[in-house]
């Protein structure tokens, strides 16, 4: 996590999110059509193959199909910051959590044509869960997703709230979240999505993210549940 902050000291406006990126969210939701990009066999198995390498392309996750000229940019959720583990006191004990948060599944699809700027749409499924420290039932988490120059440079990042509310006698709920709106530019018809990737992770603090990097991890609703 260290690095993509730093990274983010040389981004550059080569990224243009159109308008707001329209996202939204929908508790349990797990819809979607077919599996992304178009193209004959071969390139259809290549697909396949990047999204069984990137945790792409669940098929409860699956986005309509959408016709391109070349792959695909990987997408992919960023280790570090895969997962959001509130730990009172920094406490390494269940009964010290509070908020937590995990994304568990991540879909994407693309479009592009001629020099056309390529379009990539992506479906996450958050796993959002309260630990015995956490107040009350609404939390609005923060998550981020940056197109990168092959894990070079982050070319541009966007930030995106999503507001939780914990229904009575609940301490765990899954929501899905779409965002349509990232266009990524290209300098000419021989740029091919393979040239960019498409990170996604939590607004997390270095400790969160240290706790990730060593391989870490509580149950969404570790411990005893909060009262409502």
């Amino acid at each position: 996590m260290r690095r993509i902050a730093s990274l983010l000291l040389i981004a550059c406006a080569a990224v243009v999110w159109a308008g707001a990126v329209p996202a939204y969210a929908q508790y349990g939701g797990r819809g979607g059509g077919g599996g992304g990009g178009g193209g004959d066999d071969e390139e259809t198995a290549k697909t396949r193959k990047r999204n069984e390498e990137w945790g792409t392309g669940g098929s409860h996750l699956a986005l309509p199909t959408l016709r391109n000229a070349g792959p695909c940019p990987f997408v992919k959720v960023l280790y570090d910051a895969a997962r959001y583990i509130e730990l009172k006191d920094n406490k390494e004990a269940t009964q010290a959590v509070g908020f937590t948060g995990e994304i568990q599944g991540l879909s994407s699809a693309c479009e592009y044509k001629g020099a056309d700027p390529i379009k990539v749409q992506a479906r996450l499924l958050f796993a959002l869960g309260r630990g015995p420290q956490a107040e009350g039932a609404v939390k609005t988490y923060h998550y981020w997703i940056a197109v990168t120059d092959r894990d070079r440079a982050v070319i541009q990042k966007a930030e995106f709230e999503l507001p939780v509310t914990f229904p009575a006698g609940r301490d765990r709920v899954e929501v899905t979240q779409d965002v349509m709106g990232i266009t990524i530019p290209r300098a000419s018809a021989r740029v091919s999505g393979t040239n960019f990737e498409v990170l996604v992770g939590f607004d997390v603090t270095p400790e969160m993210a240290e706790f990730n990097r060593q391989g870490k991890r509580f149950l969404a609703n570790a411990g005893a549940s909060a009262q409502p």
